[in-house]
């Protein structure tokens, strides 16, 4: 598909840089607080299961990994409903309040039944954040830098995740090889440490739900509202008055009068507009079935089945965060230069090849240093490729009228997916082995090659409105 000839914009740098990493890394904290608040439940999974007596239970396994993500499915369908109603600012400012509350809860809580409630509220918050995070970014960046600045919101995410796993890492006592479940339960990690880990997180919520209080409105949001005098202030501090006066114009280009002001859920419904919702909707889940997240949530389960214990587990954890970090880093570095497409096809033909090899090596039930290379291999690929690209795609593909409602779709679409593919995990691996759920999700990978080769286009240093008036005209 064909973008029409952009308008011509100022050079990156005649953009006021400094304010747009301060206002980015702002909310890009939304991410961090994700990030951290879905991988923290994996380092503590040794430890809260035997003090809840749910080892053995897989309904309750699955619903202690699930009960977060089922409270992101009701925070992304809260973003859809508000977000274009209320604007980006107040709902980031909501989540942090729910990341603050779920980490004390989560880390005072006095039976299974209120961790789950804590774990649920924090899970309200992931699906605030990772909706409306990358969409406010994505909706202050310029085109020729849109894709590195959403990035930013990947990379927080990453560095939550790592910070999870190293705090998950310090804060664990060593624990003997082959250690019964009683004794696990008895011991100070069974008693406390996974309490410290989720605790952990107050520190950075708090400070996320502080500094929103100081960062503008996303100026698209206020267009669409007919405050075009405060958008223009914002949008002045991002590239100057000239710069401000064409953002203005071309926002207001796609938006028709009547929809100044107004939000019609029933565009949603619209043949045009339809397709590219699928589409959202296909890459937010394709997303989570990839396969790479069951590493995360389910990471002493996959190391054992290759052959680590309990605490070398723990060390494993860290050293995959740190390689995801490392990778996000090229992501940001060459998603406005490659393209998302590329980047995205590359990453489903990668997995799809490493999970072959993977399940190959657990069916012969190959244990060793190969198998976490290969675990190390797959993390790498998709933190450079599916990880941060989806996110770029999802924030800057909808239109702007229906933005923060079709983008809390692709969101709820993909933590739904998540829901499931976590949810679903331990039995998948009880049928199929650990071989056949690699084997499972390389096939999912090869599919979603394909759909992205012909239905994907390329959106990189076009305009937010250059790619509505591609795809919608």
């Amino acid at each position: 598909m064909a973008f029409a000839d952009s308008i011509e914009y100022q050079s990156p740098a005649q953009y006021h840089m400094l304010f747009l990493w301060r206002i980015s890394l702002v909310a890009a904290m939304g991410g961090l607080l994700f990030g951290y608040d879905w991988v923290v439940i994996g380092g503590a999974k040794p430890f809260y299961e035997p003090y809840f007596g749910i080892s053995q239970v897989e309904l309750y396994q699955g619903w202690a990994q699930s009960s977060a993500l089922v409270g992101c499915l009701c925070g992304a369908i809260v973003a859809g409903i508000l977000s274009d109603r209320y604007g980006r600012r107040r709902l980031l400012i909501l989540a942090g309040l729910l990341f603050t509350l779920s980490a004390v809860g989560t880390a005072y809580c006095w039976d299974f039944t209120s961790f789950n409630i804590f774990r649920w509220l924090g899970g309200i918050g992931i699906g605030l954040a990772s909706n409306l995070s990358p969409l406010y970014i994505a909706e202050l960046a310029p085109a020729e830098s849109r894709g590195r600045f959403v990035s930013i919101n990947q990379l927080t995410i990453v560095i939550g995740i790592l910070a999870a796993q190293i705090v998950n890492w310090l804060i664990a006592k060593k624990v003997p090889e082959h250690a019964s479940i009683e004794f696990i339960r008895e011991s100070w990690n069974g008693q406390y440490g996974w309490r410290w880990m989720f605790g952990a997180e107050t520190f950075p919520a708090v400070a996320f739900f502080i500094l929103m209080f100081f960062v503008p409105e996303s100026p698209r949001w206020l267009v669409k509202y007919g405050r075009n005098q405060d958008a223009e202030i914002i949008l002045a501090r991002v590239g100057g008055s000239g710069y401000a006066s064409r953002e203005i114009e071309n926002i207001r280009g796609t938006l028709a009068q009547q929809e100044i002001g107004h939000v019609h859920f029933r565009d949603l419904l619209e043949s045009r507009l339809l397709k590219i919702i699928g589409l959202g909707v296909f890459l937010a889940v394709f997303q989570q079935w990839c396969g790479i997240n069951v590493i995360f949530n389910y990471a002493q389960d996959v190391f054992d089945s290759a052959g680590y214990g309990v605490s070398e587990i723990m060390l494993t954890i860290v050293i995959t965060g740190i390689v995801n970090l490392i990778f996000t880093f090229i992501a940001i570095a060459t998603v406005d230069f490659f393209g998302r497409r590329v980047l995205m096809l590359t990453g489903a033909a990668g997995l799809a090849v490493i999970y072959a090899v993977l399940g190959t090596g657990y069916y012969f039930k190959s244990t060793g240093i190969h198998m976490l290379i290969l675990v190390v291999s797959a993390i790498a690929c998709y933190a450079m490729t599916l990880a941060p690209i989806t996110w770029v795609i999802i924030s800057e593909i909808f239109p702007n009228r229906i933005r923060g409602a079709a983008m809390s779709i692709a969101v709820f679409s993909l933590w739904t997916g998540c829901t499931a593919l976590t949810f679903s995990f331990p039995y998948i691996k009880n049928a199929l082995g650990a071989h056949g759920a690699f084997w499972l999700y390389g096939t999912i990978c090869i599919i979603g090659l394909f759909v992205i080769m012909f239905h994907l286009p390329e959106t990189k240093g076009q305009s937010l409105e250059d790619i509505e008036h591609a795809l919608v005209d």
